[in-house]
């Protein structure tokens, strides 16, 4: 059984370890942390702490307790393992010490900061910072409110944190995730981004799911667009592999009036709201220099307003330390004036759900048609989709009929909405949770391989 316990150095030993009497009845003469395994004499005693030996600390390449006071143990294979060991794969990295990446820096510091509520030690590291000779990383360590580079094993479990589809698509990124998997046997979450296009299809395999997707298709024709427009009066013309809003434009069609309506966010940052005579003209004039392959048209949804503004929600979904997904946070997004999308660089505003439904019945009543929405698309991709998942950011809808619409998935979902007061705290729960889960991996990587490298 998985269970955290004080880590202690003691330089007094020599090649031995003391362990609590609890942690089995099996003697085991080796301890492994991270990629690096050696024999050890282990001694049980009645504390609840593990004690070690300064000289196997040295081996092992474990840094100082200061830094995560308690770790998780077991006893496998008369192996003692210690950890886990999560290194953060991200890219960026500058070479300022007190921002290691950026203005990402940040959230890298939020997240390292739970490693002791966890019991888990995880570290930032890019492929600038493998020793593929000698086996080791140089990982970057949160010391307090400072950073710290400090040599280890290859971890336990790989958290994909690339930043952009550019970065996952070079070679060398490339590389070094085919030699971690295959080599070293190192599981790998929540790696890629989803594509709109993808993801869909994906889910149009489930019948229940279906039931969730605006219809929604790549760019191929006009004649698409016309049809949509003649059959929902609006649609939106959105990148395949966007983000943030960015490149989304509403199109509505006046039936009355014979008008169509483009609504979108200008470069300069300006929303704006154009009328046109025909669809020809509207598409010369707005997507004149835009590649329309790149692009999706979806299916436009007559969704819930608050003050006369779309609102549609985001939900977070996280893989928890028993490896079950599990709702970690639902917010609201109301629509910036004469914004397009509800996102928050377009002028949008989170708001929770008792800001937005005044009535607690309403509140239980969408809060758990949004949680069970997106707890059951997430068990569906999980196994639509290659890989280990260990979140997922879903921005669904609710119509006027109370219709719930699944508008995007986001493998690698925005922290936006956790700078709202009320929120804070499932910020913080999402953090644990995307480390915990690597504790779930690490455990079945190890004692049960064969359920995890099928």
């Amino acid at each position: 059984m998985r269970k955290k316990y004080r880590i202690e150095i003691n330089s007094q030993m020599e090649n031995t370890i003391l362990i609590p009497a609890d942690l089995g009845s099996t003697q085991p003469v080796k301890v492994a942390f991270g990629n690096k395994m050696v024999e050890v004499a282990c001694v049980p005693h009645p504390k609840q702490k593990i004690v070690i030996s300064k000289d196997i600390q040295a081996e092992l390449l474990l840094p100082d307790p200061e830094l995560y006071g308690s770790l998780h143990a077991f006893i496998d294979s008369q192996t003692l393992f210690i950890g886990p060991l999560i290194g953060i794969l991200t890219s960026g990295f500058t070479s300022f010490p007190l921002n290691p990446v950026g203005k990402r820096t940040t959230f890298f510091a939020k997240l390292l900061s739970v490693n002791k509520i966890v019991g888990a030690l995880s570290f930032l590291f890019g492929e600038d910072h493998i020793d593929w000779e000698k086996g080791m990383i140089k990982g970057q360590f949160l010391m307090g409110s400072s950073w710290t580079t400090i040599s280890v094993p290859f971890p336990n479990v790989v958290y994909d944190r690339i930043p952009n589809r550019r970065s996952e698509k070079r070679a060398a990124f490339k590389i070094l995730k085919e030699r971690m998997q295959t080599d070293y046997l190192i599981p790998w979450y929540n790696p890629g981004f989803f594509s709109k296009v993808e993801i869909f299809e994906r889910l149009q395999q489930d019948d229940y799911a279906c039931s969730f997707l605006p219809e929604t298709h790549p760019f191929t024709s006009f004649s698409v667009m016309e049809r949509m427009l003649a059959d929902y009066g609006q649609i939106y013309i959105k990148p395949s592999n966007g983000s943030l809003g960015l490149g989304v434009h509403q199109i509505i069609y006046d039936r009355l009036q014979g008008h169509y309506y483009c609504r979108y966010r200008e470069s300069a940052g300006e929303n704006r709201l154009r009328r046109f005579t025909s669809l020809e003209v509207l598409m010369k004039h707005v997507f004149r220099k835009k590649n329309l392959a790149a692009m999706v048209v979806q299916q436009g949804i007559q969704l819930l307003r608050a003050d006369g503004r779309l609102v549609d929600f985001r939900v977070h979904t996280n893989k928890d330390e028993n490896g079950e997904w599990q709702v970690a946070a639902i917010a609201g997004k109301v629509a910036g004036h004469g914004s397009p999308t509800t996102h928050i660089h377009n002028g949008g505003e989170v708001k929770t759900i008792e800001e937005i439904f005044e009535h607690p019945e309403e509140q239980q009543q969408y809060r758990k048609e949004l949680s069970e929405t997106a707890l059951y698309l997430s068990k569906i991709l999980e196994h639509q989709v290659e890989g280990f998942i260990g979140e997922i950011g879903f921005d669904l809808g609710i119509d006027k009929e109370g219709r719930v619409w699944l508008f995007e998935a986001n493998s690698k979902p925005g922290r936006s909405i956790f700078k709202h007061p009320a929120l804070r705290d499932f910020d913080l729960l999402t953090r644990k949770l995307s480390l915990a889960y690597g504790v779930y991996l690490t455990e079945k990587a190890i004692t049960t391989p064969e359920e995890i490298f099928k």
